[in-house]
C-alpha cells in the first residue's frame, strides 16, 4: 500500500487520539492490559506508524497521566464548589475517587507499574512528569484553600500516591496485609489526610 501523506495538523490529531484512546482503555481495563495493538487498531493507523508518536508504551502512558491532570483538577473544584458537600465532605469525597480510581475512569499505577514505566523514561523525560506532577499537587491544594508552599506539596503529593498505590497492592503487591481490612484502612489514611489539609487551612487563616 502507498504511505499516506498526513499534514502536521493532521498528525497532531492522531497524536491526541492515540492519548485519549490510551486514557479510556487503561482506565477500563488498566495499564498492564492494554496493548498497544489495541490502541493503534482503534484509532486505525499502523504499528509502525504509532512508533513514530510514541517511541514506547511509557511514553503514551505519560502522556496519558498528562491528559488526566486537567480532568482532574476541573473534578476537584466541582467538588469543592457543590452547595450540598461542606469542605471536608468534597475534600474527603475528592480523595476517596482518586483512590479508586479504576472505578471512576482514572487512571492509577500500581508500584509495579510505576516501577516498569519510569526506569525506562528518560531523565529529562522523568524532570518534566515530577514538574508536572508538582504543579498538579499545587493547584489541588490552592483549591483546597491550603497554601502550596513546596514542602507543603510534596508531603501532600506523597501521602495521596501512598494511599492510591496500597489500595492498589492490596493484596498481590502487598500480601501480608489483610485485604479484609483494605477498605477501612483506606478510610484512615484519607481521614488523616483530610484532617492534616484542615490544620493547615486553619493555620493559614489565622495567619492572614
Amino acid at each position: 500500500m502507498p504511505k499516506v501523506a498526513y499534514s502536521e495538523a493532521q498528525r497532531e490529531q492522531i497524536r491526541r487520539d492515540l492519548v485519549a484512546v490510551g486514557l479510556e482503555l487503561m482506565t477500563k481495563q488498566g495499564i498492564q492490559h492494554t496493548t498497544v495493538e489495541q490502541i493503534y487498531q482503534k484509532v486505525g493507523i499502523s504499528r509502525s506508524f504509532f512508533y513514530t508518536f510514541f517511541p514506547t508504551k511509557e511514553d503514551l502512558v505519560v502522556e496519558m497521566l498528562y491528559l488526566q491532570q486537567p480532568r482532574v483538577v476541573a473534578y476537584a473544584r466541582q467538588l469543592l464548589a457543590d452547595p450540598k458537600l461542606d469542605w471536608r465532605q468534597a475534600v474527603t469525597r475528592f480523595l476517596r475517587i482518586c483512590c479508586y480510581g479504576e472505578r471512576n475512569g482514572i487512571a492509577v499505577l500500581t508500584v509495579e507499574e510505576q516501577q516498569k514505566i519510569f526506569h525506562r523514561l528518560s531523565p529529562e523525560s522523568y524532570q518534566s512528569f515530577r514538574e508536572k506532577q508538582q504543579r498538579l499537587f499545587g493547584q489541588l491544594m490552592e483549591i483546597f484553600d491550603v497554601r502550596p508552599t513546596p514542602e507543603r506539596i510534596s508531603l501532600f503529593t506523597n501521602l495521596c500516591l501512598a494511599v492510591m498505590v496500597i489500595q492498589r497492592a492490596i493484596p498481590g503487591s502487598l500480601p501480608l496485609l489483610v485485604p479484609e481490612a483494605a477498605e477501612a484502612t483506606i478510610d484512615v489514611q484519607i481521614n488523616s489526610i483530610v484532617d492534616w489539609l484542615a490544620s493547615l487551612r486553619a493555620q493559614d487563616a489565622q495567619n492572614q
